[in-house]
């Protein structure tokens, strides 16, 4: 089942934009890659991508066929040589990057490659934006890479980060902040940053995620194990914050106000403990899926992570469309569907439909 083309056109996102615009997206092989391309396909953009091949075994890129509608490249992006030539042949007038080391527990255990792929893999991107003359840059890092706080995190707030992977990120922002005000003036690429975590959504394997890891345990009839019940989380559908990137790619060719840092977090009341999700998991699963907690002995995690995305809301006029009830919902079914043989591409594109017809 192909996209249907305007199927997404009352998201706030402009189908005029996109349409015939050339779009690099760094890390297209992994899930907000794979979900961001396909939607970017609808749109009629042409699409090319640069990342990896599929960090997991099944993957969405290669479930979907997500590579059917865009030049892929596979590529490392600590390769300064293969990443300047990539954006080269794109010829994008839009890059998003996304491109990562993207899980906290891996940062401990390589995190001088996480700071290689998170921080240097950046700088390559920005560097070969700058020298093909891309006109908007739109850097994908992460609600981690802030200095750990109770309070919800405004986009003016103190960078930080306590474990590798979350410093790693808040060097990305630093990166790409002064890129901004280095290259990006006098006729350079206007260079946002976007801000988001714990995306949730059919397709995504990943490991030591709640929600795969649910997945995985419903599908193999054990309980989920879950390691911190109690940490509060900003949950939300990927799609809600694939819509702000989207948005904000926009504006950065109309306002250079846009060239800045943005929050896209879910609507307070979502933002709720490990143990919340793991209950409405188990409820929509049924069939006795249970959780049970049990620490592995693993590094320490951040207690709280909450994210103020007023800042969207007020001046993109942004808002989370999914809450967690129909993004826990809409992941479910979709890897029901799945597992029951359906077309991952179908099953994508419907619920890319449905996304878009909620007012």
């Amino acid at each position: 089942m192909a996209l249907r083309p305007g199927a997404l056109a009352n998201v706030g996102v402009d189908p005029a934009f996109w349409r015939g615009r050339r779009v690099l997206v760094t890390g297209h092989t992994g899930f907000k890659g794979s979900w961001l391309s396909l939607w970017l396909q609808e749109l009629g953009a042409e699409v090319s991508g640069y990342g990896l091949e599929p960090p997991t075994e099944p993957s969405l890129f290669e479930a979907a066929r997500v590579g059917e509608g865009m030049a892929s490249a596979i590529g490392d992006v600590r390769d300064r040589a293969a990443v300047a030539e990539a954006v080269r042949v794109a010829e994008p007038d839009v890059l998003l990057h996304l491109a990562a080391q993207p899980l906290v527990r891996e940062s401990f255990a390589d995190p001088v490659g996480t700071y290689e792929v998170n921080v240097s893999g950046t700088a390559n991107v920005l560097d070969a934006a700058v020298c093909a003359g891309v006109r908007a840059v739109v850097v994908v890092t992460s609600d981690k890479c802030y200095a750990p706080r109770a309070e919800p995190c405004r986009e003016g707030d103190p960078l930080g980060g306590s474990d590798p992977y979350s410093s790693s990120k808040a060097c990305a922002e630093l990166v790409a902040a002064a890129w901004r005000e280095s290259f990006g003036r006098d006729g350079g690429p206007a260079i946002a940053t976007v801000r988001a975590g714990n995306v949730i959504g059919g397709g995504d394997w990943a490991a030591d995620r709640l929600v795969p890891d649910a997945i995985r345990a419903a599908l193999d009839g054990r309980p989920l194990l879950v390691r911190n019940p109690e940490a509060i989380r900003p949950w939300q559908h990927v799609l809600n914050p694939l819509s702000g990137y989207l948005e904000v790619a926009q504006r950065l060719g109309e306002e250079p106000e846009a060239a800045a840092a943005w929050n896209f977090g879910p609507a307070p009341g979502d933002e709720l403990p490990v143990r919340e999700v793991a209950d409405r998991l188990a409820g929509l699963w049924g069939e006795g899926l249970e959780w049970r907690a049990e620490g592995d002995g693993g590094p320490p995690e951040t207690a709280v992570l909450r994210l103020d995305s007023a800042k969207a809301r007020e001046r993109l006029g942004w808002q989370p469309r999914w809450h967690l009830d129909d993004a826990l919902s809409a992941t479910v079914d979709w890897f029901r569907a799945w597992a029951a043989g359906a077309d991952a591409r179908g099953i994508t594109a419907a619920q890319l439909a449905a996304f878009a017809a909620r007012p």
